[in-house]
């Protein structure tokens, strides 16, 4: 009987779980997945976790494939030139193929000050660590929200629901991923939830102190508990392994989403940076990309070339509390339109929907491998390509 093939799986977010999942279609995969969590992060809630309304956490009995072993450590290294990871445990594993997952986190804030005394909420343990001191916080005291994008409103529009006193520092835009029209109709929402909306030049962030924000104009901000949501950073495995990474560290592949440096390595994800035109960071993205990488794998398994992945985004759907949500709809280059929804219970229902729906993939993907194909196609991705190479724009366009 022929040996199994040795698939590791670094990373068990929304990419590596699908991409585990998709790997288990072959009998004569053996598929490993490495997570430091013995249970899978719901990101898209841990705005809701600081506020107690969701623990974030699913257990991966629901969501991953019975063939998948999970391997609750962390991975140190990887030594591509001996197919081995080493683990914080002391231990290695051996692989005859890797699909590096390792999603994203909080970037180190260079804001003076903000590392010391901001609370960021990018992972489970710092949501974890923020909500007994919001819960310690009496009710009148001032919490200050920094970053105005999807993370940053969701959390002001749940704390500012539960009666807290917010304000939300933008920087020089509030939503940025917004259409203006959009951009408005929230902003309004946001103060009739009674959210203090800062932007502009003004608005930027220049310092953190334990009771205060500092901003750009001279403003000094009282904040009791002050949450930085501005920016994400990826970890910095793949740096660590001497491979070939982007300037925020994501690892460097081709259109196949294989490794620059190994074509036994491949990326999905968050943490992956194909062609340096990395897709948006988001769930959405990491949904797609994880079962192509894993289609990378098996393609080369069977001696084929793979398949150029596709990814296509349709927008954002951003809560307001749990009582309301907006849909800001996009182009499948992820260039955003005119069109959006705003609304109450409606919206918040659909925002809900779009959380639960996201489980259900993973665990409908689990009982029946490759069954998952829901992604969108954005046709525009190869003249970006071909543009940034120097061919004309018309050439690219008949292209």
């Amino acid at each position: 009987m022929a040996e199994s093939t040795k698939v590791i799986v670094v990373g068990g977010g929304y990419a590596g779980v699908v991409a585990a999942n998709r790997l288990t279609q072959r009998d004569d995969v053996a598929v490993t997945l490495i997570n430091p969590r013995p249970a899978f992060v719901e990101r898209i809630r841990l705005h809701q976790l600081v506020t107690g309304s969701d623990d974030a956490l699913v257990d991966y009995r629901r969501i991953l494939a019975a063939r998948v072993e999970l391997v609750v450590d962390t991975a140190t290294r990887i030594d591509a030139a001996g197919r081995r990871v080493t683990l914080a445990s002391g231990g290695t594993l051996d692989y005859d193929y890797l699909i590096y997952a390792v999603g994203s986190g909080s970037a180190d804030p260079s804001v003076p000050g903000a590392a010391e005394h901001a609370y960021p909420i990018a992972t489970l343990e710092e949501a974890q660590r923020l909500r007994p001191v919001v819960d310690a916080a009496p009710t009148s005291a001032a919490l200050t929200v920094v970053g105005g994008g999807s993370t940053g409103i969701e959390t002001a529009s749940e704390l500012a629901e539960q009666g807290r006193k917010v304000t939300l520092v933008c920087g020089r835009v509030f939503g940025a991923y917004l259409h203006p029209h959009a951009r408005r109709a929230v902003a309004e929402r946001l103060t009739k939830l009674g959210v203090t909306v800062l932007e502009g030049p003004g608005a930027t962030v220049t310092g953190v102190t334990r009771a205060a924000v500092l901003l750009a104009d001279g403003r000094e901000l009282p904040s009791a508990v002050t949450i930085w949501t501005a920016g994400f950073g990826v970890p910095d495995l793949a740096v660590r392994s001497g491979l070939s990474t982007d300037a925020m560290g994501r690892l460097r592949t081709d259109e196949t989403l294989t490794s620059v440096d190994d074509v036994r390595v491949v990326a999905a994800g968050d943490s992956a940076a194909p062609s340096d035109l990395p897709v948006r960071m988001s769930c959405q993205s990491a949904m797609q990309l994880g079962p192509q990488a894993a289609e990378t794998v098996l393609s080369r398994i069977d001696g084929k070339r793979p398949a150029d992945f596709n990814v296509g985004l349709f927008g954002q759907c951003i809560s307001l509390g749990r009582r309301a949500g907006v849909v800001q709809y996009a182009k499948k280059d992820d260039s955003v339109t005119r069109v959006y929804l705003l609304g109450g219970r409606p919206m918040a229902m659909l925002k809900e929907a779009v959380c639960k729906s996201t489980v259900w993939q993973l665990a409908h993907e689990a009982r029946k491998p490759g069954s998952l194909n829901l992604w969108f196609k954005d046709r525009l991705r190869r003249k970006s390509l071909q543009v940034r190479a120097g061919e004309s724009p018309v050439a690219a366009r008949r292209s």
